[in-house]
C-alpha cells in the first residue's frame, strides 16, 4: 500500500502547513474508508437468502422441463423460452440493477426487485399455458437482475473491510450451493408435489424477506449515474431478435421471413447499441474495457463456457427422465457429480491459481469440460447405463470448478481498480447471454437432427437421442474453442509488472 498524504485546503488561494487540519482530514478519511451501513449479520441473512433464491431459479427449472412439457403441451420452442426468458432478461438488465439502486436507493430497489420476483413466481405457478409461463419467467428475470447485484452492494457496505472477504466468500458459497442443488431440489419438488411448486416455494420466502428488508436493511445510495435507457432498449431488442431467429429457425425454416426479420432487426439494433455506447458520456457498456486483449478474451471464454454448459444441461436433464426413465428426483441426484463437484474442488483450484496463475487453471478447466461433453455425446444411447455416464459427469464437474474458482480474479485483474464493478457486471451479463445462446443454437441443431415425438422409422427415444448427440458435440467444440482462447490471455504476472511500471499504484 502506498503512503497517503492528506493536505489542507488553500487559504485565500495560498497553501499553508496546517498539522491540525491534516490530522482532522486524515481521521475523517480513515473513518470514511471503514464506515459501514447497516447491521452485517442481518444484511447477510437477507441478501444471502434473496441471492440464493434468484440463482436457484437458473437451474431448478431444468429438472421440471419434462413435467412442464406434458402439463402445458409445450414443444421444444416453449421449453427453450421457459429457460431463455429468465436468463435473457436477467442478462440484459443486470447492468441496470446496481445503477438504479445507486440513483433511487439500494434498499428501495432491492425490495421492488424482490417483490417483482415473488409476484412473478405466483403467476408462473398459476400459468394456464406456456405463453403465460414464459412471460412470467421474463418478469422473474427482471426482478432477479435488480436483486442480485444489489445483494453484493448492500452486503459489502455493511461489513468492515477486514471482514469483507469472509462475508463475500459466504455470499459466493451460497451462489455455488444454489447451482449445485438446483436440479436436485427441482426434482424433489416435482416428484413429491408438482412442477408448479418450484415457483410456489419462492412465495413464502419472498413474503418474509420483503417486509424484513424494510427493517433490517439500511437505505443507502451511490454516486448518481445517468441511466442509458436508449442503450438498454437497443441491446434488449437486438438480443431478442437474434435469439428469436435462432429458436424459430429450427422449426419454420431459416429462410422464413420471421426468422430473417429477427436476425436483421437484431443485428441492426446491436449495431446501433455499439454506436450509442461509443458516443454517449454515460454508457451502459463502456467499450474502453475491450481495448486490450485480456478482458475481451476472458469474456469470450466465459460466453462460450456458458454456451456449452447450459445448452448441454438443458438436454441432458431431460434425457435422464424422458429416455432413461428416472424420476425427477433421481435425475437431479444423478446430475450431482457435475453440478456439486465445484463445492469440493473450487477451494483447491483457488489455492492452485494463486501459485501458478488463473489463466492456466481456467484453460484446463474448459478443456476438461470439452472432454466431458465429448464423452457424454459419444456414450449416450437409448440403453446407456448410468455408470457409463459417470466419467463424463465427474470430469465436467471438475472442469466447472477449475473455471469458476479463478475467473472472477482474472476479470478484475484485467481492468483498473475503479472499473472493477462495471467489469464484473459486464462479465456476468455476457455469461448469462452465453447460456441463452447455447440453448438456442443447440436447440436448433437438436430439432434439425431429432425431436421429441416418434417418426415412422424411429421410436421417440431414439429420435430424441439422434438430436441430442450432435447438439452436445457442438457444446464440446465450443468449449474447446473457449480453452484455446484462454491461452491467448496475457500472463497475469507479466501484466501486473507492466501495470506497476506504467500506472501509479492505487491507494
Amino acid at each position: 500500500m502506498t503512503e497517503t498524504t492528506v493536505t489542507a485546503p488553500p487559504l485565500n488561494g495560498i497553501w499553508h502547513d496546517a498539522p491540525a487540519v491534516h490530522e482532522h482530514q486524515a481521521t475523517a478519511l480513515h473513518e470514511a474508508q471503514h464506515a459501514t451501513i447497516g447491521h452485517p449479520i442481518r444484511t447477510f441473512v437477507i441478501t444471502g437468502v434473496a441471492m440464493f433464491m434468484a440463482q436457484l431459479d437458473n437451474l431448478v427449472v431444468t429438472t421440471a422441463l419434462p413435467s412442464i412439457q406434458k402439463s402445458l403441451h409445450a414443444g421444444l420452442q416453449g421449453l427453450q423460452w421457459t429457460i431463455s426468458a429468465y436468463t435473457l432478461t436477467f442478462a440484459v438488465f443486470l447492468l441496470t440493477g446496481s445503477t438504479l439502486g445507486d440513483r433511487f436507493g439500494r434498499r428501495r430497489l432491492f425490495t421492488i426487485g424482490l417483490s417483482l420476483f415473488t409476484g412473478a413466481s405466483v403467476v408462473s405457478a398459476l400459468a394456464p399455458n406456456i405463453g403465460v409461463l414464459i412471460a412470467a419467467r421474463a418478469a422473474q428475470g427482471l426482478g432477479g437482475a435488480i436483486v442480485v447485484p444489489l445483494t453484493l452492494t448492500l452486503l459489502s457496505a455493511s461489513v468492515r473491510p477486514q471482514r469483507r472477504g469472509l462475508a463475500i466468500g459466504g455470499w459466493g458459497a451460497l451462489a455455488g450451493l444454489a447451482i449445485a442443488v438446483g436440479p436436485m431440489i427441482g426434482g424433489a419438488v416435482v416428484e413429491n408435489a408438482s412442477w408448479q411448486w418450484i415457483f410456489w416455494l419462492n412465495v413464502p420466502i419472498g413474503a418474509v424477506i420483503v417486509p424484513l428488508s424494510r427493517f433490517w436493511l439500511t437505505e443507502s445510495r451511490g454516486a448518481a449515474q445517468r441511466l442509458d435507457l436508449i442503450g438498454n432498449a437497443l441491446v434488449s431488442l437486438g438480443l431478442f431478435g437474434i435469439v428469436l431467429g435462432l429458436i424459430r429457425g429450427g422449426s419454420i425454416g431459416w429462410t422464413n421471413a420471421e426468422v430473417l426479420g429477427g436476425f436483421l432487426v437484431g443485428a441492426l439494433a446491436l449495431a446501433g447499441f455499439l454506436l450509442r455506447e461509443a458516443r454517449t458520456d454515460h454508457p451502459m457498456l463502456p467499450l474502453r474495457l475491450f481495448r486490450g486483449r485480456s478482458f475481451p478474451l476472458i469474456n469470450l471464454a466465459s460466453l462460450l463456457m456458458f454456451f456449452g454448459m447450459f445448452g448441454s444441461i438443458f438436454f441432458l436433464a431431460q434425457t435422464f427422465q424422458l429416455i432413461w426413465g428416472y424420476s425427477p428426483l433421481a435425475a437431479g441426484v444423478r446430475m450431482l457429480p457435475w453440478t456439486a463437484m465445484p463445492m469440493v474442488i473450487a477451494p483447491l483450484a483457488g489455492m492452485l491459481s494463486d501459485r501458478i496463475g488463473g489463466r492456466a487453471i481456467v484453460a484446463v478447466g474448459l478443456l476438461f469440460q470439452a472432454g466431458a461433453l465429448g464423452w457424454l455425446a459419444d456414450v449416450t444411447a437409448v440403453n446407456t447405463p448410468y455408470t457409463h455416464l459417470l466419467p463424463g459427469l465427474i470430469l465436467g464437474g471438475i472442469g466447472n470448478a477449475l473455471f469458476f474458482a479463478p475467473i472472477a480474479n482474472l476479470v478484475l485483474g484485467s481492468v483498473r481498480r475503479h472499473e472493477e464493478g462495471i467489469a464484473s457486471g459486464v462479465n456476468n451479463a455476457i455469461r448469462e447471454f452465453g447460456g441463452v445462446l447455447g440453448i438456442a443454437v443447440m436447440g436448433a441443431i437438436f430439432s434439425a437432427r431429432g425431436g421429441y415425438g416418434p417418426t415412422r422409422s424411429l421410436s421417440a427415444a431414439q429420435h430424441f437421442v439422434n438430436g441430442l448427440q450432435p447438439a452436445v458435440w457442438t457444446g464440446a467444440a465450443v468449449l474447446l474453442a473457449a480453452s484455446l482462447a484462454m491461452w491467448f490471455v496475457p500472463n497475469r504476472r507479466k501484466q501486473a509488472d507492466i501495470v506497476e511500471v506504467s500506472q501509479p499504484q492505487a491507494i
